[in-house]
């Protein structure tokens, strides 16, 4: 068996490659390790950029998107008994995010490639890449199959990264001192827009889904256990952090799903090695704060596709051999603007007064600062591609 691209990973990076590939009339074959039903239950990121919704509008996959997602032209800075709004309609005109979940991205991107004819194959096992330096393979299952060129878009504990020579790779990570409580709840939305919240008890994040579908998360100690978060401490914690500013109550429902996401920060270089490009979480992952890690998967897909086409249509490999250096400044751009907001908003046991009263300072600046507030906001709905 023969395509152009192996492209290791059903998740946003690789289905989207798969269907822009497509469009640019280059074959590809996407492995999955999973099944369809999980990969499309996946409940991850839910804030999509400017740029990542004007991608998938050109791509013919915005339809359902427009439809549900929930356009927000704003978000909430609270703090100190008191809210703060970051107006991206004033800051960055023309520019805004969309709330849609991952995985009806997923559902939409699976639908299209299907309904194309696209060769998705889920539950494949036993992975492996091959000559990665000059005639690439995949073997699966028993089968091989051969291809110009391999895409590795399968999540940082994928095997695509692990496949490249040791020594290749410079890897640059950082883990915090706290994780993240996420919860979805069966309850209308207590705000219009996202709410961060910083408190001497911790940060909480009030985010949604849909109309009827709310997002919630908690900052807990790095080693929290679901069994200690049983419903009555999630919802009163929740509560003590959000309801601090007069007149806001938060809505409570039943929680239909949690778990418990470590706050860390990697960076593998370059990129690519040989016939083998990195993208998504495979590359790097960012923490959740800066609402960075979909959005920067899909700004290394419009890279790469521009790359493979000017390869395949007349053979050019300047692109090709660019694609980390190309990729990276936005990687490390968005690193830094995850950790700036995930140290703004977090509490840190190891702040003594000082290092505290300083961090409510900054955010003063921030909220009173139109230069700041603007910086924020730029990154937050995405620098243009």
């Amino acid at each position: 068996m023969r395509t152009q691209v192996a492209i290791i990973g059903a998740g946003p990076a690789g289905l989207l490659l798969s269907h822009l590939l497509h469009l640019r009339g280059i074959s590809s074959v996407v492995l999955e390790k999973r099944s369809r039903d999980y990969v499309e239950r996946r409940v991850r990121a839910g804030v999509l950029e400017q740029g990542t919704v004007d991608t998938l509008i050109e791509a013919g996959v915005g339809e359902r998107m427009l439809r549900e997602g929930l356009p927000h032209h704003g978000i909430e800075l609270r703090y100190g008994g008191a809210g703060h709004r970051i107006p991206f309609e004033k800051l960055v005109p023309g520019r805004s995010i969309t709330v849609y979940g991952q995985q009806e991205v997923v559902k939409d991107l699976i639908a299209a490639r299907l309904a194309a004819g696209g060769d998705i194959r889920f539950e494949v096992e036993d992975v492996a890449l091959h000559s990665l330096e000059s005639e690439p393979y995949v073997t699966f299952g028993g089968e091989r199959l051969d291809c110009d060129v391999i895409a590795g878009c399968d999540g940082f504990h994928g095997v695509s990264r692990p496949a490249i020579p040791e020594g290749v790779l410079t890897v640059f990570e950082k883990d915090y001192p706290f994780a993240w409580l996420g919860i979805l709840a069966e309850v209308a939305p207590s705000s219009e827009e996202l709410i961060y919240t910083r408190t001497e008890r911790g940060f909480a994040l009030h985010s949604m889904r849909s109309p009827t579908v709310s997002r919630f998360y908690l900052q807990v100690p790095a080693d929290a256990q679901l069994e200690e978060w049983p419903d009555e401490r999630i919802w009163g914690e929740l509560k003590a952090r959000l309801e601090s500013v007069p007149g806001f109550t938060l809505a409570t429902g039943d929680i239909v799903e949690r778990g418990i996401t470590p706050m860390r920060a990697f960076v593998a270089e370059p990129m690519q090695y040989g016939r083998l490009h990195l993208a998504g979480d495979a590359a790097h992952i960012v923490p959740p704060t800066g609402a960075k890690g979909l959005n920067l998967a899909v700004a290394d897909v419009r890279v790469l596709t521009d790359a493979l086409a000017a390869y395949f249509e007349d053979g050019s490999t300047e692109p090709l051999d660019g694609y980390s250096r190309a990729c990276l400044k936005r990687v490390w751009r968005a690193q830094h603007f995850s950790w700036w907001m995930t140290t703004l908003l977090h509490t840190f046991d190891e702040d003594d007064a000082y290092a505290r009263r300083l961090q409510l300072s900054y955010l003063d600046y921030v909220t009173s600062s139109e230069a700041a507030a603007t910086t924020l906001a730029e990154n937050y709905v995405g620098l243009p591609y």
